[in-house]
């Protein structure tokens, strides 16, 4: 998955059906197991002192954001391809290869999107994140910053860039 500025979300086809499915049963199979849970803890008695209630009262809070967020998902959705830069500059939807610091002994390759749109093994950093939004509009060769989660700043040279296959 991928995300431009217009809030479009690209997701390859697998994915998508992936999502769709775990939408489905969320919003069917899942919710008749909660209620059910919900149904039996609450004929054990006094709710306050019920942990197995209380458990799957947030157990079902869980599974309702987890059906907003794939709904909004959805709903947002292009399936396909996410356009790739045009001018060789690091953009949503490619795999990317970095040196912390310059030193190209310490590398790192990762995929620049969402975990739904990756349909292997490969890590994957948000173009949200901290590093997302710091390689973003970068080219091989270039430096790019960004600010790691205490605050301090951070270096990384690009050296590779290329459109994630799937």
């Amino acid at each position: 998955m991928t995300q431009t500025s217009e809030s479009v979300t690209w997701l390859t086809q697998e994915a998508y059906n992936k999502l769709k499915v775990e939408l489905e049963y969320l919003t069917g199979p899942a919710r008749t197991e909660i209620a059910a849970k919900i149904a039996a803890a609450r004929e054990e008695g006094d709710l306050r002192e019920n942990g197995g209630y209380h458990a799957a009262k947030e157990e079902q809070g869980k599974q309702e954001l987890r059906v907003r967020q794939l709904t909004q998902l959805l709903e947002n959705a292009k399936v396909g391809e996410a356009p790739t830069s045009t001018d060789g500059a690091v953009a949503p939807g490619m795999v990317v290869t970095i040196a912390f610091d310059g030193d190209e002994d310490d590398t790192t390759t990762f995929l620049l999107a969402s975990r739904e749109y990756a349909s292997s093994d490969i890590e994957t950093y948000s173009p949200q994140s901290p590093l997302g939004t710091g390689v973003i509009g970068h080219k091989v060769g270039e430096d790019a910053e960004y600010e790691l989660p205490n605050g301090k700043r951070a270096s990384v040279r690009i050296l590779k860039a290329e459109p994630y296959s799937g």
